[in-house]
């Protein structure tokens, strides 16, 4: 997978460099609002990552100041039925479940506004850091859409309270409140963001691809599960972990007291 050359050509920008996808929503005019060729442009993005054992970590960025506006809303107000908009809507989500299905961690680098859909993209994410000049909302009650949508992500991300009050007032929240309940893992200086998220990658990055793709499928599926069903499902995962090659060269590492030597995912 090579590096998008030509910004003015597309909407998202693709590069990959010692294991890590850096995948840059590129509408800056338009605060990166999420268009329908956005839309298919991340979705095509996001299906040929998940299959490229090469890719170890996704950073998903943004060009010009805001992080992600959330939907065009000049698009949608040109579509004509409620059907046309859900549709719209349920691609979206299908790119959603889909950053939650990658065999890879995505971690969000948020250096401005993350609005509406583009809240629930870091919600979404596995991962988050954000510039201390980034801001956070859910603002459809100002517009009188509900932003049912990005709720189910935010829902999931922060407690429930702190979800519905978002939800309920569309106040944007800053970067630190965003830390404070669970939004974002990390806060620093602007001029330290790019270090920070390429730290973090780097780090993940040296891990073992392969336990990682099985633990974050099973760390989703058991959010889901009562209690001793998740302990059943974690314990199978973990067991199984042990007799792949990963497995075994990680231990055989750790006894050895040398560093592993991890096998390509497949």
């Amino acid at each position: 997978m090579s590096a998008t050359a030509n910004q003015a050509e597309t909407q998202l920008l693709v590069g990959v460099a010692d294991g890590i996808a850096t995948v840059t929503l590129n509408r800056p005019g338009q605060f990166n609002a999420l268009s329908s060729a956005l839309l298919t442009e991340l979705q095509s993005a996001l299906d040929r990552i998940a299959a490229d054992p090469g890719v170890r970590v996704v950073v998903l960025a943004a060009s010009g100041r805001g992080f992600c506006a959330g939907h065009d809303l000049k698009e949608i107000r040109a579509l004509g039925s409620v059907p046309e908009v859900e549709s719209l809507f349920a691609r979206c989500s299908r790119m959603m479940l889909t950053i939650t299905r990658l065999p890879q961690p995505v971690i969000a680098k948020v250096h401005g506004i993350a609005t509406a859909a583009g809240c629930q993209l870091v919600a979404t994410c596995d991962l988050a850091v954000a510039s201390a000049s980034a801001t956070f909302a859910t603002p459809g009650v100002s517009i009188g859409a509900f932003c049912s949508t990005p709720g189910v992500a935010l829902g999931r991300a922060v407690g429930r309270k702190h979800a519905m009050e978002m939800l309920l007032t569309g106040t944007p929240i800053d970067a630190a409140r965003a830390y404070q309940i669970g939004l974002v893992n990390r806060v620093v200086p602007a001029e330290a963001l790019d270090a920070e998220v390429s730290a973090l990658a780097t780090l993940i990055a040296a891990r073992s691809s392969s336990a990682i793709a099985s633990g974050k499928e099973v760390f989703y599926r058991q959010l889901e599960l009562p209690l001793d069903e998740a302990y059943a499902v974690a314990g199978h995962a973990i067991a199984c972990d042990f007799f792949t090659e990963h497995g075994r060269e990680g231990v055989d590492a750790f006894l050895g007291k040398r560093a592993p030597r991890w096998p390509e995912r497949r």
